[in-house]
């Protein structure tokens, strides 16, 4: 049975964090840090993101990942001696709004909305996702977030928050991501499952879980491929 929606994750799956972090970064700090390994911070930045999203409690009230993302830049710059002014350091925080989708990301999800109803299901802000679609110009039918259930994938209640307000069975529902974690989460609940390669989600390709996997209902090398296999 073809699905009646796609859920996206929206940070690495839709969206280039990576590159356009680094790019904020080197604009930002290049000249106090020249021979900064950038995109090595980047890569330091996420993972200390998922550090603190991970110890949020289930029950504990939502913090926003806008506030995650500047508490973890601080003793990161530290830790590599860049002495970057309070207004840089609040700038650069919020490039993780400004994300730039993959080149696939508009014209695959332009292909896709002509037979489905397309969502993002995020851990990002409600406000970042707002701004990252309106800065890509990404033809989303709607949005939603962890942060209306204030909980972060993969807990279930965010995926049941999606199929309720779409009115839909998660049997009807696709969830689309280049994290594995995220749809197997998803699959457990009932949900469709379409896995997208993202090899140069952390810029090296070695630092990547790019391998298509039987599990999921589809693998794809992007939103393209995906377009083609459900035939858009």
């Amino acid at each position: 049975m073809r699905p009646r929606a796609l859920l996206f994750d929206v940070q690495g799956t839709a969206t280039d964090f990576h590159s356009t972090i680094v790019r904020a970064a080197v604009a930002a700090a290049g000249e106090l840090s020249p021979d900064q390994d950038w995109g090595k911070f980047v890569n330091d930045w996420r993972a200390a993101y998922f550090t603190e999203t991970s110890r949020q409690p289930a029950d504990s009230g939502w913090v926003s990942v806008a506030s995650i993302y500047r508490k973890t830049l601080d003793p990161l710059l530290a830790a590599e001696g860049i002495d970057l002014k309070l207004a840089a350091r609040d700038e650069l925080a919020r490039a993780w709004a400004r994300l730039d989708p993959w080149p696939d990301t508009v014209p695959g999800l332009r292909r896709l909305r002509t037979k489905f109803t397309l969502a993002t299901l995020s851990n990002a802000d409600v406000s970042a996702v707002v701004e990252i679609t309106r800065h890509g110009d990404l033809p989303w039918h709607a949005v939603f977030a962890a942060e209306m259930v204030g909980a972060f994938k993969p807990d279930p209640r965010t995926y049941g928050l999606a199929a309720r307000y779409l009115g839909l069975e998660p049997s009807e529902i696709m969830m689309v991501a280049s994290h594995k974690y995220d749809i197997r989460a998803a699959r457990e609940l009932g949900f469709r499952t379409a896995f997208v390669a993202r090899p140069l989600e952390y810029g090296d390709p070695a630092l990547a879980d790019a391998e298509f996997s039987a599990e999921f209902d589809i693998n794809a090398v992007d939103f393209l491929d995906l377009a083609d296999q459900l035939a858009c």
